[in-house]
């Protein structure tokens, strides 16, 4: 996947997480916050796999 498509997927599941967390919180769920909690971490994690790769390209454009 590209570092653009990681980002974006990233931004999309840190939303969704936490939209997730919200809801889990409003209704008392909290296995549904912790599902968001999960997914809002994987988010993050994808958009500094897009970041990392961004940096390596970068890198390997200069050499």
């Amino acid at each position: 996947m590209s570092s653009t498509g990681d980002k974006i997927k990233g931004l999309a599941n840190e939303a969704a997480g936490t939209v997730k967390q919200a809801v889990g919180k409003a209704t008392g769920n909290d296995r549904l916050r912790a599902e968001g909690a999960a997914q809002e971490l994987k988010g993050e994690a994808q958009q500094a796999l897009g970041k990392a790769k961004d940096a390596v390209k970068k890198a390997v454009d200069k050499a």
